[in-house]
């Protein structure tokens, strides 16, 4: 438990990303639509009636940042517990300064960054001092609080998403780092490099910050000045292939040359473009997302393990992020590389698409409809529906598409690998209607 008001830790010591920490509300880059002028929080903070709230919303957002403005600008007391290190115990301790605060008139805040990780007992712990106003409870958190926070605890905060820093909100934030410090006046960074770092950050303000502070500290100087261009930004990271257009074209150019690749069956060509994505500082997650997509629009059933092995390397990612994932994702652009390929469910999905569009009105058919009320029933919902469990191999002849679709297929199943069983299941079930049309000698 700290009071981070109390702190005195040296300036010249902070990294740049804690120097250039706002201040105030007007020093804040981005989230309007949770700070802007006749915001929420804006309004709570200007009349002092702060409430308890989680923040939600991927790294160097401003979560923390956000906190610390909220509790500066009010009459309040602020302390951070860190939910990998504190327990119950520590919560104890915090409550009694809070009452004691209380007793002399004055607001706790107490911040909790990745309050998802804090266990159901920690949780629970504040929830009594949250009702009694002892403390103002800030979390933070990169996961979805819905699942990760106890529903009592969320039932008594206001929840904020903050989103991902656009790059013109970043190279701002990049600029006004330069302008505000001293120790920089003799650093001249061409414009178009502010653009390089701020799409290398992913939307990370701190990840900007960091990377800022890196190249001036390790950019050559000369004749007292540090003069910053791309070439120089290249040779101090000591990497060729970062430099995405301006634009963003390559970016796109190189998620479908490694698409294409992969539908080839060519895992070679896959994995090189795998890298010069990483390697330029592609969020894995999107590549993740992407190799997702792949799984069942160009295998699908052909091999249904693609989407399991796609996904589960999406969770790689999210719990280790770069470097560490690079492996996870090498993994699944190979197994998807050699996997058979079909695109059998991309086509049924694009046919039926159009008839669903096209049909839009159509009523389902009344058999299909569950007879909730009397009145559902003297309508005849449910009236000649099958029960398929009521029939020798679960399959009965009885027709599920509305009357204009009757007859209408989408999937085609090629003969390439678990699609042509798929293929002769599909066969199977066919038959079996057939024979079955207008009989119910089936029944078991």
């Amino acid at each position: 438990m700290r009071n981070l008001f109390d702190e005195e830790t040296t300036v010249e010591f902070k990294p740049l990303a804690d120097k250039m920490r706002p201040k105030s509300l007007d020093e804040f880059f981005g989230q309007e639509e949770v700070v802007g002028e006749y915001s929420p929080i804006r309004q709570m903070i200007e009349t002092d009636t702060i409430t308890s709230m989680i923040f939600w919303g991927p790294p160097g957002v401003g979560k923390t940042t956000l906190a610390k403005i909220i509790a500066s600008s009010t009459n309040s007391s602020f302390y951070e517990l860190s939910a990998v290190t504190s327990g119950v115990k520590d919560i104890k301790e915090l409550i009694e300064v809070a009452k004691y605060n209380k007793s002399n008139g004055k607001k706790t805040i107490v911040f909790v960054d990745e309050i998802h990780r804090f266990n159901k007992a920690q949780q629970d712990a504040f929830l009594p001092h949250v009702e009694s106003g002892n403390i103002i409870l800030i979390g933070a958190t990169t996961e979805n609080p819905s699942f990760e926070v106890n529903s009592a605890l969320l039932s008594r905060s206001k929840v904020y998403v903050l989103k991902s820093l656009n790059e013109e909100e970043i190279i701002g934030i990049l600029k006004r780092a330069l302008s505000k410090n001293d120790s920089y006046s003799n650093v001249d960074m061409k414009e178009e490099c502010f653009s390089v770092i701020a799409k290398m950050s992913n939307g990370d303000a701190r990840t900007a910050l960091n990377t800022l502070e890196n190249i001036i500290n390790i950019a050559p100087l000369k004749k007292n000045k540090k003069e910053i261009t791309k070439e120089v930004l290249q040779k101090v990271l000591q990497n060729k292939m970062f430099l995405y257009d301006k634009l963003g074209e390559e970016h796109y150019n190189l998620i479908s040359a490694l698409h294409k690749s992969m539908r080839n069956s060519d895992p070679d060509a896959a994995l090189y473009y795998l890298a010069r994505m990483l390697e330029a500082g592609e969020d894995p997650l999107y590549i993740a997302r992407r190799l997702i997509r792949f799984a069942s629009e160009d295998v699908g059933i052909a091999n249904p393990n693609a989407l399991v092995q796609a996904t589960a390397v999406y969770q790689a990612c999210h719990y280790l992020g770069m470097p560490e994932c690079n492996v996870n994702l090498a993994q699944a652009v190979v197994y998807l590389s050699i996997c058979p390929k079909s695109n059998s469910l991309y086509k049924a999905y694009g046919m039926v698409k159009e008839d669903a569009i096209k049909t839009a009105n159509e009523k389902v058919p009344l058999h299909l409809r569950n007879a909730v009320t009397r009145l559902d029933k003297e309508l005849g919902y449910g009236e000649g529906y099958e029960y398929a469990h009521e029939y020798k191999d679960s399959i009965t002849s009885m027709d599920c598409l509305p009357d204009s679709l009757k007859g209408k297929k989408y999937y085609y199943p090629t003969d390439i690998g678990n699609e042509k069983a798929a293929k002769e299941t599909l066969k199977r079930i066919e038959e079996l209607k057939k024979k079955r049309k207008g009989k119910d000698e089936n029944k078991i």
